[in-house]
C-alpha cells in the first residue's frame, strides 16, 4: 500500500508528482529543488542550494517518520560538476557516518534554473 507524503516544511511539488511516497517500510523522496518553502526563492551559490535541497529532503523524511540516518540511496543532479567539491562539503554535514549509496551526475538543465536537485530513498 502506498501513502503520499506531504509537508509544508518543504516546497510543494511543481508538477504532477508527490513530495514523497511511502510504500511498506521504504520512503521515496522526489527530487528536491533548492526552493525555500517560506519564500519560494533559491540561494545563489551551488553549495547553499545543496544545503536547501538537503534540508527539504530532511523535512520530507521526517514527515514520513524517517530520517537522514535511514537513507540508503541519494541521487544528485548538478548543472556543473565543477561545484562537486563544494557540494560534497555541504553533503558531509548532513551525512556524517554510514553514508548512503550515491550517484552524482551532471545534467544540461534543471527546473526553474536550479543548479542542483537531490532525491533520496530511505527506510522508515
Amino acid at each position: 500500500m502506498k501513502n503520499i507524503i506531504s509537508t509544508e516544511k518543504a516546497p510543494a511539488a511543481i508538477g504532477p508528482y508527490s513530495q514523497a511516497v511511502k510504500c511498506g517500510n521504504m520512503v521515496f523522496v522526489s527530487g528536491q529543488l533548492p526552493l525555500n518553502p517560506a519564500t519560494g526563492a533559491f540561494p545563489d551559490s551551488t553549495a547553499e542550494q545543496a544545503r536547501q535541497s538537503l534540508t527539504n529532503v530532511k523535512s520530507i523524511l521526517e514527515a514520513a517518520g524517517s530520517s537522514l540516518e535511514k537513507v540508503v540511496r541519494v541521487g544528485i543532479f548538478m548543472t556543473d560538476l565543477a561545484d562537486f567539491k563544494a557540494v560534497n562539503e555541504v553533503y558531509a554535514t548532513f551525512f556524517t557516518a554510514d553514508c548512503p549509496a550515491r550517484s552524482t551526475v551532471q545534467v544540461a538543465a534543471l527546473p526553474m534554473g536550479a543548479k542542483i536537485e537531490i532525491e533520496a530513498i530511505a527506510e522508515v
